[in-house]
């Protein structure tokens, strides 16, 4: 099997470290921060652990930006959610996990057009 290598987007990263600051504070932020690290270790063992999001659903930001053609949604704890793309690597035979966000529950509703109750 071709090696999986991760890599997050700008917006990831930024959402990554602002957690990793806060994390020596705040219990939710280390609880969150321990569960993206969790996941992105079973997504290197089975890239396909997350939840297959239907093409039609696919936000259309990402699709502009990034021009992909999968994606998947893995839950995190507090209602936070964690979405990447998978794609080959041009130039060496590996797979990239490409995590494009890691959002509270308001962002990720916003982001995918659902309605608040």
């Amino acid at each position: 099997m071709k090696p999986i290598k991760i890599i997050l987007s700008p917006e990831a990263e930024e959402t990554y470290s602002k957690l990793e600051k806060e994390a020596e504070q705040s219990k939710t932020s280390k609880m969150i921060l321990e569960a993206i690290n969790k996941k992105k270790e079973l997504i290197r063992i089975n890239p396909h652990y997350g939840e297959p999001v239907a093409k039609k659903l696919i936000p259309k930001e990402y699709l502009e930006k990034y021009q992909i053609t999968n994606l998947f949604h893995v839950e995190l704890p507090g209602f936070w959610r964690m979405d990447y793309t998978l794609t080959n690597n041009e130039t060496k035979l590996e797979i990239i996990a490409f995590v494009l966000s890691i959002t509270d529950h308001k962002e990720y509703n916003k982001k995918y057009g659902y309605k608040k109750n």
